[in-house]
């Protein structure tokens, strides 16, 4: 099935923004120029710049010709247990880097978090996420030992964790996600680039299984003026029709369903 026309527009204005073809403060091309450019309507035009609009990404209003308002990556709900997915989605090159990989014993809370006895073994993984070669987030992901210990025999710098676990057999369920604000430690400085106690959003991710249990509990921290979170939703509930997810990147890689890299 074809890509509408708006949504290959907007696509492309993204790529531009998140590449710096398109820096903040920068005006977009007129809506003559996007026409002549796609061999197309104003109104498939109209329908991708509102869709950036909606975003953040671009400013303007009738008369004004639109400008970029920020560049920061967007992280929708929908995608949020796959970062490489996201990624790809909006265009993006998403990267890691595997640090650790290790099978200990459960601490405390995250024993709790995952309703295990505190010193069940556990496998922990510490990874680096990137996005077009720039770090965004730090993820730190805890799987129960069934689950996890498949992945040190898989190359985690080269292929999605979850990819590898369904492959395994996992079903992978429903998750629940809470968002706050947390200070970087050092370890979170030093990966991200950002200065001790500098605010990251973190999202604390708990995964189950088709059957309901517990299989994985993560802590992963963005850099906020890397990537942000967005939700949509309407009256009822559901997600507002027609809505175009997207994002742009640098300069300025996430919700609830789906698969995580």
């Amino acid at each position: 099935m074809s890509v509408p026309v708006h949504e290959q527009i907007a696509e492309s204005l993204r790529s531009a923004i998140r590449t710096g073809d398109l820096a903040v403060g920068a005006p977009l091309p007129s809506e003559a120029q996007l026409c002549e450019r796609w061999r197309t309507s104003r109104a498939p035009v109209r329908q991708a710049l509102a869709a950036l609009r909606s975003e953040g990404l671009v400013g303007g209003g009738p008369g004004r010709p639109p400008v970029v308002r920020r560049a920061t990556l967007v992280q929708p709900f929908d995608t949020f247990l796959s970062f490489s997915r996201w990624a790809h989605l909006i265009g993006a090159e998403p990267g890691q880097r595997t640090l650790e990989c290790a099978l200990r014993p459960a601490p405390a809370q995250v024993a709790d978090a995952m309703g295990l006895e505190p010193g069940d073994r556990v496998v922990q993984l510490l990874r680096l996420r990137s996005v077009d070669g720039v770090p965004a987030m730090v993820e730190r992901s805890t799987f129960t030992a069934a689950v996890g210990r498949v992945l040190f025999d898989r190359d985690l710098d080269a292929g999605s964790v979850y990819s590898y676990l369904v492959a395994d057999g996992l079903r992978v369920g429903p998750a629940r996600h809470v968002i706050d604000a947390v200070g970087a430690d050092e370890q979170d400085a030093e990966l991200l680039s950002t200065p001790v106690g500098a605010p990251l959003l973190r999202e604390r991710r708990t995964a189950c299984t088709e059957d309901g249990t517990v299989f994985e509990h993560s802590d992963d921290r963005y850099r906020p003026d890397r990537v942000v979170f967005t939700i949509d939703n309407s009256p009822d509930g559901h997600p507002a029709p027609g809505r175009t997810w997207g994002a742009a990147a640098p300069a300025a890689p996430g919700p609830g369903r789906g698969d995580r890299a």
